[in-house]
């Protein structure tokens, strides 16, 4: 516990905003590099699977933070939004590579892809799950959804881990070592949420609000 107290206050003086200038590096780097002809011999093939393992490495990183703070005592939890918008960020740009560049905007084309192919439907249906969260990633967001709605909303971002991991899974035919990997871990993440909601204790009742007038309580915050 002395341990991750140290920890927890080592990590309390290191802000969260240079992580949305820092984790994008790679994103434009690997742009450069497709612009260049320094990512093979098919850069926007390359270009599209950059960005979206990296989109998924970021959203199963978002899932990872809850079970390190119940398991280690390690709390990342001020990282998450910044660290969750990036990987949203990555995951337009690979959509956007392949629309614009791939597809150059045939949405006729486009459509006929997303309904016949089912790796692209379900690359889809991750993409629309993680829409709401980057709406909702914001305190104004949290107030007025209320902390309960809230989370219950961001636990879309297991959908959207899903089918990421799936998504890649299909996408990579050949000897898919690495997402494999990233399936099992997204399917240990399931299971660890599925465990932790069933053997959660509920909650005794709240006290009664006092009338105004009275002394304000603090409305406790669950997290997702």
């Amino acid at each position: 516990m002395a341990v991750s107290q140290t920890i927890n206050g080592w990590l309390r003086k290191i802000p969260a905003w240079p992580l949305y200038v820092l984790l994008p590096v790679p994103g434009i780097v690997a742009f450069y590099q497709a612009l260049t002809g320094r990512l093979g011999p098919d850069p926007l093939l390359a270009l599209e699977h950059m960005l979206g393992q990296t989109a998924l490495q970021l959203i199963i990183l978002t899932l990872l933070i809850t079970p390190i703070r119940r398991w280690a005592g390690v709390s990342l939890l001020k990282f998450r939004r910044a660290i969750g918008v990036v990987a949203f960020v990555y995951v337009v740009a690979h959509f956007l590579t392949w629309t614009a560049l791939d597809q150059r905007f045939d949405w006729a084309a486009i459509w006929e892809e997303i309904v016949e192919r089912p790796y692209i439907t379900i690359g889809m249906v991750g993409f629309l799950a993680l829409l709401p969260l980057a709406a909702t990633s914001n305190n104004y967001s949290l107030r007025k959804l209320g902390s309960t709605k809230w989370n219950k909303l961001h636990r879309l971002a297991y959908l959207a881990a899903a089918a990421g991991a799936l998504h890649y899974l299909l996408v990579v035919k050949a000897c898919p070592t690495e997402p494999i990997v990233y399936a099992l871990i997204v399917a240990l993440l399931l299971s660890f949420r599925a465990w932790w909601a069933a053997n959660r204790k509920p909650r005794g009742p709240r006290p009664p609000r006092r009338k105004p007038g009275g002394a304000a309580g603090g409305q406790e915050v669950s997290s997702a």
